[in-house]
């Protein structure tokens, strides 16, 4: 799998999107305006608002409206039946998309690197394997601890607390976190685990909502520490950590290095993927979807979600790079699209 390298400027977006984009006939025409409310994670959310901006451009009779909540509420908000789309940067489980009675189809975006963003007056710092899971699980709670130093030899740390901030909601960032601090240190897994709601051991522990909101935290907080979708990180100049990888090496998060980590991952049919350890690159990474019914209450809506996302997974793409998103390979756009237009109906149609 190839994802593209190319770094053009990003544009920076709220915590949520409400954005009308529109929509030119490609199935079914739509007779008169229609309205999709989609409701979900905040990691993609600077990219969601590119895709609204953009999509206006070209097609004009179609109104979306995204508010970015967290992955969790997203997936909840699904389940409940109150949006058109959910939006999570962790794929649903089994046990989730039991409850949708409409049925659900995964739909994958993006991809991108979590940062390990903090607030020292130290550049460049370096976060092993060891130690990265043992300040967030509570084993290391002060930046001097002989573990951080040896993992920056000759660097002047500071004698102060560390101060962990975290997400307060139900958010994909966090498991796409946990999941590879889960991956590398069994303390951490057994204490902690993989989770989009972790249990957070770490004293003096702040909670924020949403990427924005740990951002916002880390910048005025001497002493902090946090982790936020790469955006996020370059949006407010916030230091992000080199962190160790499988390979040994310290990489700093971003197109390039989430690519070269992201390269090897392969689709299922279900297009539902866990990255816990890559073998290469920056190893704190993830993918991000759209989460569609199988089955909407008219045909209108049908189409008008069949139309968003073969926008997205076709001229959309392209939006990702200047976001520092990797870009979902075509072969697999491709399959993706067939499923979507093949499965997604109205009441009465769904395709088995």
């Amino acid at each position: 799998m190839i994802f593209s390298t190319t770094v053009l400027n990003r544009v920076v977006s709220a915590s949520a999107i409400t954005a009308v984009v529109t929509f030119g006939p490609i199935f079914t025409a739509i007779a008169q305006a229609e309205t999709i409310n989609g409701a979900g994670a905040t990691f993609p959310a600077p990219l969601y608002e590119r895709y609204a901006r953009e999509v206006k451009k070209k097609y004009p009779d179609l109104a979306i409206n995204y508010q970015a909540v967290g992955s969790g509420a997203g997936i909840n908000q699904l389940i409940a039946g109150t949006v058109d789309f959910g939006a999570s940067d962790s794929a649903m489980t089994d046990a989730e998309i039991a409850k949708v009675k409409n049925g659900v189809v995964l739909v994958p975006t993006a991809g991108g690197a979590v940062a390990v963003v903090y607030n020292l007056p130290v550049d460049n710092l370096k976060l092993s394997r060891k130690t990265l899971p043992a300040i967030f699980s509570g084993q290391i709670t002060k930046w001097d601890d002989p573990q951080i130093k040896a993992d920056n030899p000759g660097v002047n740390l500071p004698s102060q607390p560390i101060r962990g901030i975290v997400r307060a909601d139900s958010s994909g960032t966090s498991f796409i976190f946990t999941n590879h601090l889960s991956s590398i240190s069994a303390y951490f897994k057994g204490r902690i685990g993989t989770s989009k709601s972790p249990n957070w051991t770490i004293p003096n522990v702040t909670k924020a909502k949403g990427n924005p909101g740990v951002a916002a935290s880390v910048t005025r907080t001497p002493g902090a520490i946090g982790y936020v979708e790469y955006e996020y990180a370059q949006k407010n100049k916030l230091k992000a950590a080199q962190v160790q990888n499988k390979k040994g090496e310290f990489v700093a998060p971003s197109l390039q290095t989430a690519n070269a980590a992201l390269e090897t991952v392969t689709f299922p049919q279900n297009f539902r993927v866990f990255v816990d350890d890559p073998a290469t690159g920056y190893p704190i990474v993830g993918l991000t979807w759209l989460l569609l019914y199988k089955n909407y209450n008219n045909p209108a809506k049908a189409d008008a979600v069949k139309k968003f996302v073969n926008w997205i997974l076709t001229e959309g793409q392209q939006y990702n790079d200047d976001l520092q998103y990797t870009r979902i390979p075509s072969n697999v756009t491709n399959r993706v699209i067939q499923v979507v237009n093949s499965s997604v109906s109205a009441t009465g149609t769904t395709k088995k």
